[in-house]
């Protein structure tokens, strides 16, 4: 199973509001002037937060490693969609930003968020870059983005 197919059969209702977000977001006279890229960033930070973190979905703590839970396809590392800012960071901040990007994409972007909110602002920020890149090319096949 190719990348794209698990995206899309894991986040077709996210990608959808994603979309209707941008979308709206065109439109506001403050945001006119962003990139494409930016539109998908601003997207995701005011993405309906509508679930709140249980203690099923357990967040790393600063040293701690996770082991990582089973999925139908692996998931490629998110090493490669790591904001240039963050390929430096220390790897548990690494491991911690690579944890949320998969918990977006495997249970849905609303509880990466909501999981995301007990992280330092450098993390949420690197994860909302790095989920706004993994989703770029999908939305961009949509004909969300240009």
């Amino acid at each position: 199973m190719d990348e794209i197919s698990s995206v899309e059969k894991s986040l077709e209702s996210d990608i959808s509001i994603l979309g209707d977000s941008i979308q709206h977001n065109r439109e506001k006279v403050t945001v006119q002037n962003y990139n494409e890229r930016e539109l998908v960033k601003e997207a995701i930070r005011a993405f309906p937060n509508l679930e709140k973190p249980s203690a099923a979905v357990p967040v790393p703590q600063p040293g701690q490693v996770l082991a990582p839970q089973a999925t139908a396809a692996p998931l490629p590392t998110a090493s490669n969609v790591l904001p240039d800012y963050a390929q430096n960071a220390a790897p548990e901040v690494k491991l911690e930003i690579e944890y949320l990007l998969d918990l977006a994409l495997r249970d849905g972007i609303g509880k990466a968020l909501a999981a995301s909110e007990k992280s330092p602002y450098f993390v949420q920020d690197a994860f909302h870059d790095a989920l706004a890149g993994k989703l770029y090319p999908e939305l961009q096949k949509r004909g969300i983005v240009k």
